[in-house]
C-alpha cells in the first residue's frame, strides 16, 4: 500500500508513474487468481469422490463448468474458492471454468494472458462467448481474436470481432441461436436494474421479430401524438417519454386517452415496509424494487393505491413449534428478518428460497427463530453435504466455518471474513 503522505510529496510524473505500477499490479492479480482457480480445480478432479456417495439424492457429484473436452470438477469446489475470495459460488464457478478453458481451448490468448500482453477480463469475455463451440471451433476462435484482445481496439469492436469469430466457427450453432432466439419472444417485468429500484423505479421489456417492435413503437408514437394534443397543460405528461408510458398503459387497457388510470389498471398488490426511530426522513422498502423515501410513497403511491397497515410483526414473539415443517408465520418472520441468502457473498433476496434449519432437526435443532436460515437449493445443498459449518448465535448472526478453516460472518449487512486470531 501506497503511503498517503509520500504521495502528496510527490511531482505528477511520480503519480502517473505509481498509477502504472498499481495498473499493472491489478492486472497481474488477475492472472494469478485465474492461475490459482485452474490449480484448484485440477486438486478437485471427480476422481477424488466416493462413487457410492454421489449417487445419493443432494451429494456431491461431478460438473463440467467449462467448455467441451475440459475436465469436469467436483461440484462444491467453487463454493470453497468462493468464500476465500468474497465472491458468491456462481461467480467462482465461472472463474474455474474460465480459466480452464483458457489452459485447454484458448492457447494463444492464455500465452499472451500470461505474458501480460492481454487482459484477463478481455480473454474471460472470449471464453464465455465460446462455452458451447466444439474445442476445434473454439481454437479458431482463439486464433482469429488474440491479437486485437490487447486493446488496439475499442470494447464495442472487440465484441464484434468475437461474435463474427464466432459465428464463422459454427456458422450450424448460429443458426440454431437465431432460431432459438425467433422463438424467445417475451414481454415482462425486468428483474431489479442497479440504480433503478433506488429511485422507486422499474422497467418492463417486449422482446419480439423487429416488424413487430417496430408496429409497436408507432402504435405509442401515435398515441402519444393524441395525448400531447388533448392534455397540453398536463404537468404528469409535459415530455414525450412520459407521453409514451401513458400511451403504452392506454393501449394495453384498451381505454380512451381520457381514462382514470386508477379506474383501467388492474388491481396489484405492494408490499410496502417502513421503519421509524430516526430524525431524519424515512427510508421505506418496496418489496421487489428496493428502497424509496416516504416522500416517494406519498407523492406517486398515495394518489393511486389504497393501504392496508399491518401491525408490527413480533420476530421475536414466534413461538417454536415441535415438527420439522415449519409454519407460515415464520417463513414470514424469517423473510422479514433475513431477506437474503445466507450464505456467505450470496445474493438471492426472493421468498421461494428454502429455509434450512441451521442445526438439523435430527440432530436437535429446534424449528423456531433463531434457528432458521434462507438459502436457494444449492446454497442448502452445500451446507448440508459439503463439510461448511454455521451456527447462529443471535438470531439473524451467521457465523460460517468453511471446510478450510476460514470463518465468516453473515447478517443483513453482508459478509464479513473474520481474521484468523478470532
Amino acid at each position: 500500500m501506497v503511503d498517503l503522505g509520500v504521495l502528496e510529496e510527490m511531482s505528477e510524473h511520480e503519480l502517473l508513474d505509481v498509477a502504472g505500477d498499481c495498473a499493472q499490479t491489478a492486472w497481474r492479480a488477475e492472472v494469478d487468481l485465474l492461475r490459482v482457480a485452474y490449480q484448484w480445480a485440477v486438486l478437485h478432479a471427480p476422481e477424488r469422490l466416493d462413487p457410492a456417495r454421489s449417487v445419493r439424492p443432494g451429494r456431491e457429484k461431478a460438473c463440467q463448468l467449462g467448455g467441451h473436452g475440459v475436465p469436469r470438477v467436483t461440484e462444491f469446489a467453487a463454493a470453497e474458492l468462493a468464500v476465500r475470495i468474497g465472491r458468491s459460488p456462481y461467480a467462482a464457478a465461472q472463474l474455474i471454468a474460465d480459466a480452464l478453458d483458457l489452459c485447454y481451448r484458448h492457447p494463444q490468448l492464455w500465452a499472451r494472458v500470461q505474458a501480460g500482453e492481454v487482459r484477463a477480463s478481455y480473454a474471460r469475455y472470449v471464453t464465455t462467448k465460446t462455452r458451447d463451440l466444439q474445442p476445434d471451433e473454439a481454437a479458431f476462435v482463439d486464433a482469429g481474436v488474440a491479437e486485437s484482445a490487447d486493446g488496439r481496439i475499442p470494447w464495442s469492436r472487440f465484441e464484434a470481432l468475437v461474435a463474427g469469430k464466432v459465428a464463422q466457427a459454427a456458422p450450424g450453432l448460429a443458426r440454431q441461436k437465431e432460431e432459438r432466439a425467433a422463438r424467445a419472444t417475451f414481454a415482462r417485468k425486468l428483474r431489479r436494474v442497479p440504480g433503478e429500484q433506488a429511485a422507486g423505479m422499474a422497467s418492463f421489456l417486449i422482446r419480439a421479430d423487429a416488424a413487430t417492435i417496430e408496429a409497436i413503437d408507432a402504435a405509442v408514437t401515435a398515441r402519444a401524438v393524441r395525448i400531447a394534443q388533448r392534455f397540453p397543460d398536463d404537468p404528469d405528461l409535459q415530455t414525450d417519454d412520459q407521453r409514451r408510458v401513458r400511451a403504452v398503459t392506454l393501449l394495453i387497457t384498451g381505454d380512451d386517452d381520457g381514462a382514470d388510470l386508477a379506474d383501467v389498471l388492474p388491481a396489484v398488490q405492494l408490499i410496502v415496509h417502513a421503519y421509524v426511530g430516526s430524525d431524519r426522513e424515512p427510508v421505506m422498502r418496496v418489496e421487489g424494487h428496493g428502497p424509496v423515501t416516504e416522500s416517494w410513497v406519498r407523492d406517486v403511491l398515495g394518489p393511486r393505491v389504497r393501504f392496508t397497515i399491518q401491525p408490527v410483526f413480533d420476530l421475536a414473539g414466534q413461538a417454536p413449534v415441535d415438527a420439522y415443517e415449519i409454519p407460515d408465520r415464520h417463513r414470514q418472520a424469517v423473510h422479514l428478518m433475513t431477506p437474503a441468502d445466507t450464505f456467505p457473498y450470496a445474493s438471492c433476496t426472493s421468498r421461494r428460497m428454502q429455509v434450512d434449519h441451521t442445526v438439523p432437526y435430527d440432530e436437535g435443532g429446534e424449528s423456531g427463530i433463531g434457528n432458521y436460515g434462507p438459502m436457494v437449493t444449492r446454497h442448502h445443498r452445500i451446507k448440508t453435504h459439503g463439510h461448511f459449518e454455521v451456527r447462529q448465535p443471535f438470531p439473524g448472526i451467521y457465523v460460517w466455518r468453511d471446510p478450510h478453516g476460514g470463518f465468516h460472518v453473515v447478517d443483513h449487512t453482508g459478509t464479513r471474513r473474520l481474521p484468523e486470531a478470532a
